[in-house]
């Protein structure tokens, strides 16, 4: 029997229908109607694609300038309230998402469009403006559920090393990350819950690591003290870019934004390290220390960069970067991170001083790139320091928190935050020092 389709619960905006009475009537000539419905859309487009507040009002106001218009707007993680005035008339809208998510090719076609159009945008008709919108919004993911998974073994499985794993954790989380991801992307293609996403994901990445290593404990009679790493095979859904953005919101006033952003990646990690801190006890598996790799100063600091870089691009790649933008990416995390965990091992530097200063690093660096690759600024930086956000540490609060073990779940959640300030703050401060528009508040 057919199955009855299920109806959204937000309902679909048809844009093209605010262009009947404008067809050929370019757009700086159009009503107020038409230019704010075309306001409204570019926004809210940019908003789908992970930006912060700050980005998606500032595209906002540049389509406004050239259209001869007024805007204000009052943006959330989810939804835009904006008003737009001609000096006679003013229109007032309420536009919202069904999800949120990251993707760095969308943002890259807005910002293009967005940086265009004075030049092109406002002799076009608003129905050909819409057009454009309707292919830009088309993108959606580059690559294949398989890929995905890929990507995310790649990026687990560096991260594994830079944590302190070695070779048979490193496999073990490359097919449990993979996994795990793989599924999840099957799951977010269908449009399946949030929640639903998280638990099944991260349940199976963990699965799949202690079926990997009970089986290379059977047959290599190894220890089971690299049943640690299971902990690294499910931090790809650590959500590193509305944790970042969260924060430079915050540092524009963006209130509104921030507080969502900063909500719903806590409700993640949340949902994240609860499943597999009950899958830790299903499975008895203990987060416990990694076994020492006994490598020299100078071999691990080269093992470092080229784990940093595929960690990087790994991540990249899940945020669907296209492969120039991932390797810039790429190549700017593989000198930050570095740079933080050298920090860490050489100057006793404080965990929270040296991701400042890796984040600050990576923004610096990738200030002097961004013009003359034309990549948007934060789908450069942010993707360049996810690496460095500490899903470990979240992980070990909640699971010494489940174990009452309060005194240690403090101290790890303490040192946790701490990063996760800094690495905004570094980001904030690279933006200050190189973007005068960014550096006043007006």
């Amino acid at each position: 029997m057919p199955t009855n389709p299920i109806t959204p619960n937000h309902m679909s905006i048809y844009w093209h229908d605010y262009t009947a009475h404008a067809k050929n009537i370019p757009a700086i000539q159009s009503g107020l109607s038409e230019k704010s419905s075309l306001i409204g859309r570019v926004g809210l487009i940019l908003l789908s694609c992970g930006t912060g507040a700050w980005r998606v009002r500032s595209s906002m106001n540049t389509l406004a300038e050239e259209l001869g218009i007024t805007c204000n707007a009052n943006i959330g993680l989810l939804s835009i309230d904006y008003s737009c005035f001609d000096g006679k008339n003013s229109v007032s809208h309420s536009l919202s998402l069904s999800s949120t998510g990251v993707n760095t090719s969308k943002l890259d076609r807005m910002e293009r469009f967005v940086n265009n159009f004075a030049r092109f945008g406002k002799e076009m008709t608003v129905g050909q403006l819409h057009s454009q919108l309707d292919e830009i919004d088309k993108i959606h993911g580059h690559y294949s559920p398989a890929m995905l998974g890929l990507a995310s073994a790649l990026a687990c499985c560096a991260f594994c090393f830079l944590l302190g794993g070695g070779v048979i954790e490193m496999l073990c989380t490359f097919l449990g990350a993979g996994a795990g991801n793989y599924l999840r992307a099957r799951l977010t293609r269908r449009h399946y819950t949030l929640f639903l996403c998280i638990m099944s994901s991260v349940a199976l990445a963990c699965l799949v690591y202690a079926g990997s290593i009970q089986l290379i404990e059977e047959i290599f009679s190894v220890s089971s003290s690299h049943e640690a790493g299971y902990i690294c095979s499910m931090l790809f859904i650590i959500p590193g870019f509305p944790f970042i953005t969260s924060g430079i919101d915050f540092a524009k006033q963006d209130m509104r934004s921030g507080l969502e952003r900063l909500i719903y990646a806590v409700m993640i990690i949340v949902v994240a390290t609860v499943t597999a801190w009950a899958m830790a006890l299903l499975l008895n598996l203990q987060p416990e220390e990694f076994p020492s790799l006994a490598l020299s100063p100078v071999l691990l600091f080269f093992l470092r960069l080229a784990a940093s870089f595929c960690g990087v691009f790994g991540f990249s790649i899940m945020f669907n970067s296209p492969i120039p933008l991932a390797a810039s990416a790429a190549w700017i995390g593989m000198i930050a991170n570095t740079l933080r965990l050298e920090l860490v091992d050489l100057l006793s530097c404080p965990p929270a001083v040296a991701a400042f200063l890796g984040a600050l690093t990576a923004g610096l660096l990738s200030s002097l790139i961004q013009k003359p690759l034309g990549y948007p600024r934060i789908s450069i930086t942010v993707p360049s320091i996810v690496i460095m956000v500490p899903g470990l540490y979240l992980y070990r609060a909640v699971y010494n928190l489940g174990e009452m073990s309060l005194g240690d779940s403090a101290s790890w959640l303490a040192s946790a935050l701490l990063i996760v300030l800094a690495l905004p703050l570094g980001l904030v401060f690279a933006r200050i020092f190189t973007d005068r528009s960014f550096r006043h508040c007006t």
